[in-house]
């Protein structure tokens, strides 16, 4: 196989740079472990393993967070997305017609019954942690 096709392809120099880019990467990432791990100071005094050097020890404390955080995030991510399906199409309004229009409103459409069951199954409440 001859490479002065796949050479002359348009996005050759940018496959190119991402696998040099991708190697110098990992090069960076090993090397900078690596020696980082030698010349670490391995000492382990009894100052060095506390966790403050004074105040209170600190004791662990259980997680608190609520899956509410999790629902609320994952529910902006999904209207933010859909929403970025739309711009395309609202661009091209006027060079697409009545189609645009009926395909815009049956996605909105769509979203509105997605939001509605997300807000009827209380996905959107947003409850204390106690």
């Amino acid at each position: 196989m001859d490479i002065a096709p796949m050479a002359l392809h348009p996005y050759f120099g940018a496959f190119v740079m991402f696998a040099l880019t991708l190697v110098a990467f990992n090069m960076t990432f090993y090397l900078q472990r690596n020696i980082s791990r030698k010349l670490a100071n391995k000492r382990n005094d009894k100052l060095k393993i506390s966790p403050y050097e004074c105040g209170p020890i600190p004791i662990k404390q259980p997680n608190k967070l609520s899956n509410q955080f999790f629902m609320v995030a994952v529910l902006f991510v999904l209207f933010d997305v859909e929403v970025i399906f739309m711009i395309p199409l609202a661009l091209e309004y006027r060079n697409l017609g009545l189609l645009a229009f009926l395909e815009l409103s049956i996605f909105i459409g769509i979203l509105i019954i997605g939001f509605l069951y997300e807000w009827k199954r209380g996905a959107l409440k947003w409850q204390s942690i106690k």
